[in-house]
């Protein structure tokens, strides 16, 4: 609703203007004995003459060289473009003068002399560059107002997804059954027990702390994800009963907090027979500007009756697009006897 106010507002002045223009002509012209408002003839010339390259100007700046160069930031492009199309577009609009003029409809442009013709060309491509510049600031701004409404719908949904985020990250199944495991091992190995204790202890202030921020390091992440990795080992003797892999340079990426994490936990909570082999593998790849995130797990189907536990499908799925808008693919998929995830988004480094 916003964009098409923004057009039918902006249209609204531009053809005032015009209006005001005309006015004034027919106050020089009130001599004569037909006005130029009762001339169609005229108005039809003057709308080739002004409105046509304003509006094809407007839309070729604001639909193709915005989005092609500025989004880009590739300035000297869009100058180029800019004056290359208003150029054309003038000569296009002094075509279509020159054609009604054939049939009676206003002056011609190219049966004037040589100045005459370059003069009304160099006019009308400053209208349809002014008019595109326009265009360029109007989508500037439709683009600035729509990620200040994000970050604005973004806050109202963070404190739903601090809520789901807790709730997930500090299960207290998974808290219960990784002390009582610790518990365990103090009896029989009270160096390993105080080992994993320390890593639940990093894990608890990670979440606490860490993860306030808007973005932090990849690494930083993945340390996380290994030692809740490490924490789920404790309740197998199957060293071989998850395949943990990463593969590119982690140190300098950015990335969302916590935004991984849960297809992790979802792959440990239906995961089938801990005794068996490889029945999870994730692997987590970085390569040119994108992270590649992929989660499989085997399953039995009595274990996939709830999906994502804490968050759920559909919310994680709407923190990604906020996250992210535009900026990700997520594929998820169930055969079998396999769940698959598979996450790519575009990362930017520190």
């Amino acid at each position: 609703m916003v964009v098409v106010s923004l057009h039918i507002g902006y249209w609204f002045l531009y053809l005032f203007l015009l209006f005001i223009i005309l006015l004034l002509l027919q106050i020089g012209t009130k001599l004569k004995a037909q006005p130029l408002f009762f001339d169609y003839r005229f108005e039809t010339f003057f709308a080739c003459f002004a409105l046509l390259p304003a509006i094809l100007g407007f839309y070729t700046f604001y639909s193709f060289l915005f989005d092609k160069f500025l989004l880009q930031r590739n300035i000297f492009l869009l100058f180029v473009s800019g004056i290359s199309a208003s150029i054309f577009i003038g000569l296009l609009s002094s075509t279509v003068i020159s054609v009604l003029h054939y049939y009676g409809i206003g002056p011609g442009v190219f049966g004037e002399n040589i100045y005459a013709v370059i003069t009304i060309l160099i006019v009308i491509s400053i209208i349809s560059l002014l008019n595109g510049g326009m265009g360029l600031l109007t989508k500037g701004f439709i683009r600035w107002y729509a990620e200040l409404r994000w970050k604005e719908e973004l806050m109202r949904k963070n404190f739903e997804m601090e809520l789901a985020l807790i709730k997930s990250q500090t299960s207290p199944h998974f808290l219960f059954n990784t002390l009582n495991n610790i518990d365990v091992l103090i009896t029989k190995n009270a160096e390993k027990a105080s080992l994993y204790l320390n890593k639940l202890s990093d894990i608890m202030r990670y979440m606490l702390y860490e993860t306030k921020g808007e973005k932090i390091l990849l690494a930083n992440e993945l340390a996380y994800i290994e030692k809740y990795i490490d924490l789920q080992k404790i309740r197998t003797a199957n060293p071989n009963f998850v395949e943990f892999t990463i593969i590119g340079d982690t140190v300098n990426v950015l990335v969302s907090p916590m935004i991984l994490l849960p297809f992790v936990e979802n792959a440990f909570k239906h995961a089938d027979n801990r005794k068996n082999e490889n029945v999870i593998r994730i692997e987590v790849a970085v390569e040119k500007e994108q992270l590649i995130f992929e989660c499989e797990n085997k399953y039995s189907k009595s274990e996939m009756q709830q999906e994502f536990g804490g968050l759920g499908n559909e919310l994680i799925k709407r923190r990604l697009e906020l996250l992210y808008p535009l900026n990700h693919v997520l594929l998820i998929s169930k055969n079998a006897d396999i769940y698959s995830v598979k996450l790519a988004i575009g990362i930017h480094e520190n």
